[in-house]
C-alpha cells in the first residue's frame, strides 16, 4: 500500500519590516534590471532610514520588482515620487561604492536614446561586474569635481610613418596628462599591452580596464579611476564609459577598427560615444589612425572634426601584375637591392596554402559533391571541402576528367614556397594566425605576414612588399576600400626613413599617389562623393533590422505606411527584405541625418511594441559597422 504524501501548502511569510523612511529625500529614482526591453523607464522606490546615508547617485542596490529581487542603479534622490502611490522600499545596498556619476548616467541615457535601446543594456557594457571582496577591501575618497584646462575639441590625429604607433599614442597621452586625466581606448589586447609598455618606459602610471587583467583587478581599477587625478586609464571598447573628470582627454586608437563596435545590443561604437562625451564631459577627443574612417572623413569635411596630418613623402613604386605569378617580374631587382641591408616585409592577403583550386586544363572550379569549394592545406595534401570537410582522394575534374590542379587564391604557406625559390639562402619568417610575432631582429631576412600580423622591427623595414594589391579592395561589403586603404598606410609606415614601399598593383590605382604624399584625401573624397550619389552611409543615417522571414514583409509594409502617413520623413528608404538564411531576413532603413531622431524614436517604439507582444526575436542596429 502506497504511503500517503503530505499536501504542499503555500506558506505565508510576513515581509521583513524595513523600519522608518528616510527623513531627507525619502525617494530614490532607480534604473532597474528588469530583463524586459519595454520596461526601460526609471522607477521610484522608498529609501529606508537605516541605509539613507549610503543610497546616493551611482550606487548599486537591490530592489523588489514584481515577485523577485533584482539589481538597480540609483539615478537620483528625490523629495517625493513622480506619481503619488505606495512605494516599495529598497531591499538593500549591494555596494557602498559609487560606480557612476551624474554625467556618466547622462551619457548612458543618451547612448540608450541614440541607439534605441534599454538603458540597462548600456549599463552592462559601461560598468564592470561587482566583486564583493574588492568592495570590502576598497576605501573610497571623495570624487573630485575640478575641471581641467584642456581645450574642448575633437581632432583626428594621423599617425606618422617610420615611428611606432604605440610611442605616438604614449606621447599624446603624456601631453594630455599635463592637463588632467587621460583615457585611452584601443581595439584589442595586443594594442593595449604595446601601449602600456611604452607608457611604462616613460614611467607613467597606468590603470588597465580590460579583459586582459583579472576580474578583481579590473573592478578595483574601475573604482580607482573614478577618483584619479592626472592618471592614464587604458582599456578596450567598454572603457569608453569610465567616469572622468570634466575636461579630460579621450584618445581613441585606430578609430576605424571594427573591434571598436559593440557586438551585442545596442551595437554602439566608441567614436560616436566619445563625441557624446565631448559635449557631456567637455572632453577633448583625439581620434587616431593612419586613415580616417569614412564616418570621420564626413565629419572632417563638415568641419566638425579638425584633421591633423604631417607633410611627408614616401618612396612608393607600383608593379602591374602581367600574369598569374605572385611577384611581378620587375619587382625582383628592387627587392634584391634592399634585402642585403635588413629585413623586408611581404604582406600576403590570406592564410593557409591554396584557398581555391581550378582544373589546370579546363579552368573549372574544383567542387565537392556537396557543392562546396575545395582547398589545399599543404603542397602534397589531398583537396578538402570547405563546407563538409571531406578529403577527396585521387581528385579528378568533374568536367574534363583530368587530374592536374591549378592553384588560385594563394595562402601564406604557398607564398612562402614561391618566395623561397625566388630568393634562395635568405631566411624566411612567417607571422599569421596562432604564430603571430610581435618583433623581429633588424637583420637581413624575409618576413611574411597576413593583415594585422606584421611584426615590429627596431629602426623599420628596409622595404615593404604588398602582394596581390587589388585583392584587398575587392571584398563585397561597403567597408572594403576603407579597410584596405588603412591597411596599406599601416604597413607602409613600418618602413624605415628612406625605405621602399613596393606594391603589386596597377600604377593608376589611387592608393599609389596617396601613399607617396602620405595623404588619403583623394580616396576618401571620391568614396564620399560616390556614397552621396547613391544616398548610402555615411552620407545618410542607417538602421538594420534582422527578424524572422515570416514577419519581414509585414514590417516593411508597416514602415512604408509610416512614411506615407508622415510619421517618418518622406526621404526615408526601405531596402529589403533580403533573406539571410532559411529562417531570417534583413531590412535596411536609410534616412537623412536631419531625420535621425524621428527614425530612431520610431524604431525604438517598434521594438517596444514587439517586446510587449512577446516578439523578442528581432535585432536592431542603428548605424552598424556594416549593412
Amino acid at each position: 500500500m502506497a504511503t500517503p504524501r503530505l499536501f504542499n501548502l503555500k506558506s505565508q511569510v510576513a515581509p521583513t519590516p524595513h523600519g522608518d523612511v528616510a527623513t531627507d529625500l525619502p525617494c530614490a529614482r532607480i534604473w532597474v534590471n528588469t530583463g524586459v526591453f519595454h520596461l526601460d523607464t526609471a522607477y521610484d522606490y522608498e529609501v529606508p532610514q537605516k541605509i539613507a546615508d549610503t543610497v546616493s547617485t551611482g550606487v548599486r542596490v537591490q530592489v523588489p520588482f514584481g515577485n523577485r529581487q533584482v539589481e538597480g542603479l540609483v539615478v537620483e534622490r528625490l523629495a517625493g515620487p513622480a506619481i503619488v502611490n505606495t512605494l516599495k522600499p529598497i531591499s538593500k545596498v549591494l555596494s557602498p561604492h559609487r560606480v557612476a556619476t551624474p554625467r556618466s548616467l547622462e551619457l548612458i541615457s543618451q547612448v540608450a536614446q541614440h541607439w534605441a535601446t534599454n538603458p540597462w543594456d548600456v549599463i552592462r557594457s559601461a560598468i564592470p561586474p561587482r566583486v564583493a571582496s574588492v568592495d570590502k577591501a576598497y576605501v573610497a575618497t571623495a570624487f573630485a569635481h575640478t575641471k581641467s584646462s584642456n581645450p574642448c575639441e575633437i581632432i583626428f590625429h594621423s599617425f606618422q610613418p617610420h615611428i611606432s604607433v604605440y610611442s605616438q599614442v604614449a606621447s599624446l597621452a603624456n601631453q594630455g596628462r599635463k592637463n588632467g586625466t587621460v583615457l585611452i581606448v584601443a581595439p584589442d589586447e595586443r594594442d593595449i599591452i604595446a601601449i602600456c609598455s611604452e607608457l611604462n618606459r616613460l614611467s607613467l602610471p597606468v590603470l588597465r580596464i580590460d579583459s586582459g587583467v583579472s576580474r578583481n583587478e579590473r573592478y578595483a581599477n574601475f573604482l580607482e579611476s573614478m577618483e584619479s587625478l592626472n592618471k592614464i586609464i587604458i582599456g578596450s571598447r567598454n572603457a569608453i564609459f569610465v567616469p572622468l573628470l570634466e575636461g579630460a582627454t579621450i584618445i581613441v586608437v585606430k578609430e576605424s577598427s571594427p573591434d571598436l563596435y559593440e557586438l551585442r545590443s545596442p551595437a554602439w561604437n566608441v567614436r560616436d560615444v566619445a563625441m557624446l562625451r565631448n559635449s557631456i564631459d567637455s572632453a577633448r577627443v583625439i581620434l587616431c589612425g593612419f586613415v580616417p574612417s569614412l564616418d570621420s572623413a564626413a565629419l572632417i569635411d563638415t568641419k566638425r572634426v579638425r584633421y591633423v596630418n604631417t607633410n611627408t613623402k614616401l618612396s612608393v613604386k607600383a608593379f602591374s601584375p602581367t600574369d598569374s605569378s605572385l611577384l611581378p617580374g620587375r619587382i625582383f631587382s628592387e627587392i634584391r637591392s634592399t634585402i642585403s641591408n635588413g629585413p623586408v616585409l611581404f604582406l600576403v592577403p590570406r592564410k593557409g596554402y591554396a584557398n581555391g583550386i581550378l582544373c589546370a586544363h579546363c579552368k573549372n572550379i574544383a567542387l565537392c559533391v556537396c557543392g562546396g569549394r575545395l582547398h589545399l592545406t599543404s603542397k602534397n595534401a589531398d583537396p578538402v571541402c570547405r563546407i563538409c570537410g571531406t578529403t577527396i582522394k585521387n581528385w579528378i575534374c568533374g568536367f574534363c576528367q583530368r587530374d592536374r590542379k591549378f592553384v588560385v587564391s594563394r595562402g601564406i604557406e604557398r607564398a612562402r614556397e614561391e618566395i623561397s625559390r625566388a630568393f634562395p639562402h635568405i631566411p624566411i619568417m612567417i607571422s599569421y594566425g596562432d604564430v603571430i610575432k610581435d618583433r623581429v631582429e633588424p637583420r637581413p631576412c624575409i618576413v611574411l605576414a597576413t593583415p594585422g600580423a606584421a611584426p615590429q622591427v627596431y629602426g623599420g623595414y628596409e622595404a615593404v612588399v604588398i602582394l596581390e594589391g587589388l585583392s584587398y579592395f575587392s571584398h563585397a561589403d561597403l567597408r572594403a576600400n576603407e579597410r584596405a586603404t588603412e591597411l596599406f598606410f599601416e604597413v607602409a609606415a613600418l618602413t624605415k626613413k628612406g625605405g621602399a614601399v613596393l606594391l603589386a598593383i596597377d600604377e593608376s590605382h589611387p592608393i599609389v599617389p596617396s601613399l607617396t604624399r602620405w595623404n588619403p584625401s583623394i580616396i576618401l573624397k571620391r568614396e564620399l562623393a560616390q556614397r552621396a550619389e547613391i544616398s548610402f552611409p555615411p552620407t545618410v543615417t542607417s538602421a538594420l533590422l534582422i527578424l524572422p522571414t515570416s514577419q519581414a514583409s509585414a514590417l516593411v509594409s508597416g514602415i512604408s505606411r509610416a512614411i506615407s502617413d508622415a510619421r517618418l520623413a518622406s526621404d526615408t528608404r526601405v531596402l529589403g527584405p533580403t533573406t539571410i538564411d532559411g529562417e531570417s531576413s534583413k531590412v535596411v532603413v536609410l534616412s537623412s541625418f536631419d531625420s535621425r531622431a524621428s527614425l530612431t524614436a520610431f524604431l525604438h517604439e517598434l521594438m517596444r511594441r514587439r517586446s510587449i507582444a512577446k516578439k523578442t526575436d528581432a535585432i536592431l542596429r542603428i548605424e552598424p559597422y556594416s549593412l
